[in-house]
């Protein structure tokens, strides 16, 4: 996505997270594309092509005392304003990218857990905003022990985007958000001990987290 930023015509403000260059450190340049979008003229895009001098992080301009709410859309229309108007063209288009986008349900039992499906399959997937070694040493102790899956699910490894480690679970065929909803509580309560435990991993552990590690990717 080549679109930094958006400042519609309302005046509401956004930010791409997923952009194609970076300078290394994505807070650095997220700062920088939401400190310009915000001073460009209403309904002006931000199409960024260099990448950003030193400067203050994300969160160094944002006030972090305020509640962070992710809100899940099921299209794009979010794109233009209210009061704009939509040629028959731009509906085409806003519908044909709606129709790309991978099923998604925010689960309501835990932070920041995904149900998805893609094709016929249906997984989840778990964005931990915590140490990323201590989540994937987390896991290693419970797949070490075999208590790694959901609810029949099989835990398939993890990826990281913006920063973020998310680890993926491959659900039971046919497996709804409501479905998992309440074992993701449930298997919080083991993830979360072990995420805690600042115990040196076991020889078994150890092999599980290599096993963990070697699957890893990034998205950018």
């Amino acid at each position: 996505n080549q679109l930094a930023g958006l400042h519609r015509t309302d005046g509401v403000v956004l930010l791409a997270l997923q952009t194609l260059a970076g300078s290394g450190d994505l807070s650095r340049d997220l700062a920088a594309n939401l400190l310009e979008t915000i001073e460009l003229e209403p309904g002006t895009p931000l199409l960024r092509s260099d990448l950003p001098e030193a400067g203050p992080r994300l969160q160094d301009i944002l006030d972090l005392s305020q509640p962070f709410e992710v809100e899940v859309r099921d299209g794009f229309d979010y794109w233009m304003s209210p009061d704009e108007e939509l040629t028959p063209e731009i509906k085409e288009e806003l519908e044909d990218l709606a129709d790309s986008l991978i099923d998604t349900v925010k689960l309501d039992t835990v932070d920041s857990a995904y149900w998805c499906r893609m094709g016929a399959k249906e997984f989840l997937r778990w964005s931990m905003p915590y140490d990323e070694d201590a989540v994937i040493n987390g896991i290693a102790r419970l797949h070490a022990k075999r208590e790694s899956s959901i609810d029949g699910s099989k835990f398939l490894g993890a990826f990281r985007s913006c920063g973020i480690v998310i680890p993926v679970w491959e659900l039971v065929r046919g497996t709804e958000a409501e479905d998992i909803s309440a074992p993701a509580a449930e298997f919080w309560k083991s993830l979360k001990a072990a995420i805690e435990n600042t115990e040196p991993l076991d020889s078994n552990e150890r092999r599980a987290r290599a096993g963990i590690i070697s699957r890893q990717i990034t998205l950018r």
